[in-house]
């Protein structure tokens, strides 16, 4: 159950959870894990992506690590869609930055215009955006930041105007925007963060 404090002082209003958008059973599903090292196909749009060995890593020995910390964001973009209607997830590590410690899944990128969802190991928050040339925060939940060092699993899922979001499987966003309405899927960073991603899946239609 989410809660909300009332006006009067004291006055807990319960609010039920959100239900999970559903999204059509007949859809592609492309999975990308990155043990074979390849990534062909795939779009930097900023950044330093590379496959390296972590012996960490969620499945197999690889994944995949941005590196660069000149840029605002930093961006790259999966081969599959474009989707209007898209649920997708990866894990990520966040390994160092000072400025900024964050993994993120880009949703409907056309153009450089995208949503993203992202978590910060140096905010406790989890927070939804909409970015065409600037960003603009559509949303945003209080949550434990993710630590340093350590997987953590991201979702997004949009299906129509509705947009929902996930931190290690806990439903916490819930917001409706008519921004974008198709496109791809990428992973995101910002600043200084190195970041290490694995486990991608995008189910699209």
């Amino acid at each position: 159950m989410l809660t909300r404090r009332g006006l009067l002082k004291g006055t807990v209003v319960m609010m039920a959870a959100p239900a999970e958008v559903k999204i059509l059973d007949r859809v592609t599903l492309s999975r990308f894990d990155f043990e074979s090292g390849d990534v062909t196909g795939w779009t930097t749009v900023a950044g330093t992506w590379t496959v390296e060995e972590m012996d960490s890593a969620p499945s197999g020995r690889r994944v995949l690590v941005q590196r660069s910390t000149g840029n605002a964001f930093n961006v790259i973009v999966a081969p599959p869609g474009p989707f209007s209607d898209v649920d997708a997830s990866v894990k990520f590590k966040p390994i160092s930055g000072r400025e900024d410690a964050s993994g993120g899944i880009v949703v409907r990128f056309d153009g450089g215009r995208y949503y993203v969802v992202r978590a910060n190991a140096l905010e406790d928050n989890l927070r939804l955006y909409h970015y065409d040339r600037r960003r603009r925060q559509l949303a945003t939940a209080d949550v434990k930041a993710p630590a340093l060092g350590q997987w953590h699993t991201l979702r997004i899922l949009a299906v129509g105007d509705h947009l929902q979001s996930w931190l290690d499987d806990r439903l916490l966003l819930d917001h409706h925007d008519t921004r974008s309405r198709a496109g791809q899927v990428g992973l995101w960073t910002k600043a200084d963060s190195i970041t290490a991603f694995d486990d991608l899946s995008i189910r699209g239609s």
